[in-house]
């Protein structure tokens, strides 16, 4: 059991100082601003605010190897370790389009090492359901249509470690859309050349958000409305954007934003440098490219993410903050958890300084080390 007191912490937006927050069994138990019961061990935040962990819904690589060229139980632990300590407590590990052995060497990963993670949650398949006119940095070789068979034998063989799958949901039967959603696949529409009738139409099937927003879609056309516009128009759908300032500009996250609200969330679609396998990424100034130059994953965080979203993009803390945790925490797990600091929610924390510092991370109410900063 800890407590940790003299935090500072966001509720509907407004500051709150000089409480405590109990945490038993992993989970918060209590807030308040009396004393503290006796047997917590006590942690003095001296005044750092205190916001949910970062979680993380497209990362291809952490701390190491670059997670599909090394699909192995190691590889997620490092990556687990890595991002911990930098403030991301729960994190998709994402798989590019790419061979089916591959593909199945990431889930026998995945299913090996859950016992023991800790951020881990499952897996992303970014492909190979996508529209070959928007690839981006995908290896086209790989790409196919899917079928119902090829995904009832895809799902019985990961046994609930594929959470998330991005694709081009023009191109797919109606079917197989549906067999994803009956068996809780949170649908993401991406690499795609969707107009906005067939945009909106995979929303209102139930594809709940939108992968890297403008990235790897068409771009916005005044005369010809098309997937950007559509997600923008859609009351419910949601979208990742990068906030690296390569991938889409900060004035345009910032418009972004300011149309979506809670419905944009943030993502890094970090990679690190690979010289094997069909994803070769180098790092080129602040960013990473594939061998032939085209821009590839980004080389940030999400705590770096969020103080872009603040200095670049006018968008406040608290709600740059949510962006990070709590609107992509609440996709993947079909919650509606508004503040960081509540009641029966996991404690999976962090405490961060004036300047956006990580000070300390929780997962579960335990205390993890930190990353130098």
């Amino acid at each position: 059991m800890i407590a940790i007191k003299n935090c500072r912490y966001y509720r509907d937006e407004v500051l709150v100082s000089n409480d405590s927050v109990l945490i038993r069994d992993g989970k918060i138990i209590e807030i308040s601003n009396k004393e503290v019961p006796s047997g917590y061990k006590v942690i003095d935040a001296e005044g750092a605010l205190l916001t949910a962990g970062f979680t993380e819904l497209q990362i291809y690589g952490s701390g190491g190897p670059l997670f599909s060229a090394y699909a192995t139980a190691d590889t997620l632990a490092q990556m687990d370790e890595d991002l911990i300590s930098k403030g991301t407590t729960g994190f998709l590990a994402c798989v590019a389009t790419n061979s089916p052995s591959v593909v199945q060497a990431s889930i026998e990963a995945a299913k090996a090492y859950r016992g023991d993670a800790r951020g881990f949650l499952g897996l992303h398949l970014e492909g190979p359901y996508l529209n070959p006119k928007r690839l981006g940095a995908h290896v086209p070789e790989f790409v196919e249509k899917a079928t119902l068979d090829g995904l009832k034998k895809l799902l019985d063989f990961a046994e609930g470690t594929v959470r998330m799958m991005t694709i081009a949901a023009e191109l797919q039967d109606d079917d197989v859309i549906q067999y994803l959603l009956d068996n809780d696949v949170l649908l993401s529409l991406g690499h795609s050349d969707a107009s906005f009738a067939q945009a909106t139409e995979a929303y209102n099937k139930g594809v709940k958000t939108t992968t890297h927003l403008f990235n790897a879609m068409p771009s916005i056309h005044h005369r010809a409305p098309n997937l950007p516009t559509a997600v923008f128009n859609h009351p419910t759908a949601m979208s990742s954007i990068i906030a690296d300032g390569m991938h889409v500009d900060f004035e345009v996250v910032k418009m972004a934003s300011r149309i979506m609200k809670e419905r944009l969330f943030l993502i890094t679609d970090a990679v690190t440098a690979c010289d094997v396998g069909p994803y070769k990424h180098r790092l080129e100034g602040e960013k990473f490219v594939t061998a032939d130059g085209t821009l590839s994953g980004s080389n940030i965080t999400l705590l770096q993410a969020v103080e872009n979203c603040v200095k670049y993009c006018g968008i406040t803390l608290p709600q740059a903050l949510k962006m990070a945790s709590l609107y992509p925490d609440n996709l993947l797990n079909g919650m509606n958890v508004r503040d960081a600091a509540q009641v029966e929610r996991p404690a999976d924390l962090l405490l961060i300084s004036d300047d956006l510092k990580l000070k300390k991370v929780f997962v579960k109410g335990v205390e993890h080390l930190v990353a130098i900063n």
